[in-house]
């Protein structure tokens, strides 16, 4: 079979190894669940084996694999969600790796690693790939879809800057200082 090319607003979402498949097959949840991409590009399916899924769209997989499970099911109704695997660390509550979808915002993501800790920046998320510091604005709201993110790559929450995790100590030192110099200049 030809591989299919995605269609230019989905190619951000083809299938590269590290992501995992989700894979939900209504009223048969033994063949349901969350399916990794080998190194190889492929994906091992309950029933049907192995599936070469690499560089492919979720709606041509999709369209495979309804093909493929209507040799063994009656009018399968199948849904297939990419995830990327991304390290979240840093100022957050559980640092780790987390699947993320494409219909997450980047605040929704930061939500599986616990939120960001009281010392977190959420607003300074950095985008890390192979060491590498990926240009991208990453806006609290943005979906994961529209974004760069890629599996293996990591989001890291710096911390807050000293003065303004401390603006109440700084703003009664400035007031206190202020103070001594109205009182002393007399």
């Amino acid at each position: 079979a030809a591989a299919v090319a995605p269609p230019a607003d989905d190619a951000a979402q083809v299938l590269q190894p590290g992501d995992l498949v989700r894979l939900r097959i209504w009223r048969e949840p033994d063949l349901s669940g969350d399916f990794l991409v080998g190194t190889d590009g492929v994906v091992v399916f309950p029933l049907i084996g192995p599936r070469q899924v690499m560089d492919r769209s979720p709606d041509a997989l999709k369209v495979e694999l309804v093909e493929a499970y209507a040799e063994y099911l009656r009018n399968p109704s199948i849904e297939v969600l990419p995830l990327r695997r991304v390290n979240i660390y840093g100022a957050v509550q559980q640092a780790g790796l987390y699947p993320v979808d494409p219909t997450m915002t980047l605040y929704d993501a930061l939500a599986l690693a616990g939120g960001p800790t009281t010392n977190g920046d959420p607003d300074k998320v950095e985008l890390v790939r192979d060491g590498e510091r990926v240009k991208a604005k990453l806006a609290r709201d943005t979906r994961i879809a529209e974004l760069p993110i890629r599996s293996g790559d990591q989001l890291f929450v710096p911390e807050r800057s000293w003065f303004s995790r401390n603006t109440g100590l700084v703003a009664t030192m400035i007031s206190a200082t202020v103070s001594l110099i109205i009182a002393f200049g007399r």
